[in-house]
């Protein structure tokens, strides 16, 4: 897909990182409307029950600061995914997501681990390092704007915080990296001019410059040789 269309917006790339905010909003609201407590849904690393966390945990909050912080950070980054990297989006979003969540039942600690947050990580990295990656300067300045916004979430890659999961930051983390390294040759790429390219032939503007650039090479060789 060239460059132009790849960058096109639509009006569904708004809508989905709308509509899954509003879902997870949804959701907290039954919970607290119906006294209901879905913190047992979440991932609960190295049992079998808990796997199932690893669909559910990112529509589980434990209190609304909790899903008020990752709602904007989640709308803003999934839309950006969407938008700059539309062929791969829906690969990265699902796929990572359900890698990221193996991942934290894998190496996290004996507890529910709940929240969007690790999908957070996981849209940040992949779209942090595919723009430095690709060398496309339209992405790298969105690699800039993502670690302008949300740079500071790299601290809660370590255990800084007992309430806070940061083997399911860290592991979206990685699975972003590794994603962002695995689809290098896949959407957007460096803008490639024509003359950077193998088969390129120069057209008679360019031979003026090429003949110019001769006549000064010799001209110079010349003076060097009168002593001057």
């Amino acid at each position: 897909m060239s460059q132009p269309s790849q960058f096109k917006f639509a009006p569904w790339i708004l809508a989905v990182p709308l509509y899954l905010v509003l879902l997870l909003w949804l959701v907290y609201w039954f919970e607290v409307k119906f006294g209901f407590n879905f913190n047992k849904f979440g991932i609960f690393p190295r049992t079998f029950s808990g796997l199932k966390g690893v669909l559910f945990s990112p529509f589980i909050h434990g209190d609304i600061k909790h899903l008020y912080h990752n709602s904007a950070p989640l709308f803003v980054l999934l839309f950006s995914l969407l938008y700059f990297y539309k062929d791969i989006a829906w690969k990265v979003f699902i796929y990572g997501t359900l890698l990221t969540g193996l991942l934290t039942w894998i190496i996290a600690r004996k507890s529910y681990h709940i929240g969007a947050s690790g999908i957070i990580y996981l849209l940040f990295s992949f779209i942090f390092f595919s723009g430095v990656i690709r060398k496309n300067y339209r992405l790298i300045a969105v690699s800039l704007m993502v670690i302008f916004l949300y740079g500071s979430m790299v601290w809660y890659l370590l255990p800084v915080k007992e309430s806070v999961s940061w083997e399911g930051h860290l592991s979206g983390f990685l699975v972003g990296l590794s994603f962002a390294i695995f689809y290098k040759n896949y959407g957007p790429q460096r803008f490639q001019y024509d003359w950077e390219k193998e088969n390129y032939e120069p057209d008679e503007f360019d031979n003026l410059f090429e003949e110019r650039e001769e006549l000064l090479k010799k001209s110079t060789g010349e003076a060097k040789k009168d002593g001057f």
